[in-house]
């Protein structure tokens, strides 16, 4: 694996870059969105208030997580500036918070909006996962025998073990969600369907994709022996489900 591109005196992380290639593509397809919504908004601008926003989210979620709570609070300074150790689900919720205010103060109509965001969330949440594999954090599965198993000698959290390569799983499917979810809103669009519906189908469809996808990753049990992220998978998928019942409730 390749944890950072050595140019000169610079090491740059991959992981980083492809966080960064990340917000630029969701950035595009949301504009992209806005326009064909005729939405009088900048993505690019929200887009980098939400990325820092989720970056800042990811690392203190992860560090105030019951196993790092301790050591954080023994050295915080040095623990938030390690470019190590970040959480999906504290991005979510601050990335989703600094959306939810920009687009409160574009003055766009908040159902309509989520939608408009649902595809270019997916398609950068499955570029960021190429980070992951490349800078091999940790984020892989377990032991596998299957043929595409992979090892991570040289990633920051080295395995030489033959293990799922469960960031390019994701690859695969938030890709093939953000696609579907693309064509339901040119649907929407073009039946003139109320909206809702595509931030619901969001909300289920990746919650049940990483409700699977962590079955075959190593991580640590929480409640019910689920881990932190299965758990707000399963709470996705129950918001996203009494979100489309309103939503389909309220359009007959």
């Amino acid at each position: 694996m390749i944890p950072y591109l050595h140019l000169g005196p610079l090491s740059l992380p991959t992981f980083g870059i492809m966080v960064a290639l990340g917000l630029f593509v969701s950035a595009y397809i949301l504009q992209a969105d806005f326009d064909r919504r005729a939405f009088k908004a900048d993505a690019f601008l929200m887009i980098t208030v939400a990325g820092l926003a989720g970056i800042a989210g990811a690392k203190l979620y992860h560090l105030l997580e019951p196993e790092n709570r301790d050591l954080f609070f023994a050295h915080p300074l040095s623990l938030l500036l390690d470019r190590f150790g970040f959480a999906w689900f504290g991005s979510f919720l601050a990335g989703f918070a600094a959306m939810l205010w920009m687009g409160w103060r574009a003055k766009l109509p908040l159902v309509e909006f989520l939608d408009a965001c649902s595809p270019a969330a997916s398609f950068g949440y499955a570029i960021g996962r190429i980070g992951c594999f490349l800078s091999g954090d940790g984020d892989y599965g377990k032991p596998t025998s299957l043929p595409w198993g992979m090892s991570f000698p040289n990633g920051v959290m080295p395995t030489t073990e033959r293990v799922h390569p469960a960031p390019l799983y994701e690859l695969i499917i938030w890709c093939a969600i953000g696609t579907l979810l693309w064509h339901l809103g040119t649907r929407a669009l073009k039946s003139h369907k109320k909206g809702g519906e595509i931030f619901c189908a969001y909300l289920i469809l990746t919650g049940v994709a990483r409700l699977l996808v962590e079955i075959i990753r190593i991580n640590p049990p929480w409640i019910f022996g689920m881990s932190n992220a299965q758990v707000a998978s399963v709470m996705s998928i129950l918001a996203g489900a009494v979100l489309l019942w309103r939503v389909k409730s309220t359009a007959r």
